[in-house]
């Protein structure tokens, strides 16, 4: 069984990602947009509901509710590195600041 890092934070981010830094401070962004098919996160359109998203006891995931989940370890493998995703974020919403 492969170790994952635990997670130290996850911040919800617009159109149904998450910044999720783990506790070798990788950042990783994870889109929930393909997971809202499935039955068991559909609850998570809801905005409130996402947003409410925190780190499970003990960083071994993250949760909304009791039914409502995912594993550090599928954030890890599925996550894109946030780095250079949020530099171009940044640097378009600069520019388009300055039109």
């Amino acid at each position: 069984m492969e170790n994952f890092p635990k997670i130290k934070s996850v911040e919800p981010l617009e159109g149904k990602r998450l910044l999720v830094t783990f506790q070798n401070n990788i950042k990783k962004i994870y889109d929930c947009n393909p997971l809202l098919e499935e039955e068991t996160f559909t609850p998570l359109k809801d905005d409130s509901l996402f947003r409410s998203v925190k780190i499970d006891q003990g960083g071994y995931g993250i949760i909304w509710t009791d039914e409502i989940d995912l594993s550090e370890s599928e954030i890890w493998i599925n996550g894109l590195l946030a780095d250079q995703s949020l530099h171009q974020t940044s640097r378009k919403k600069t520019k388009e600041a300055i039109l």
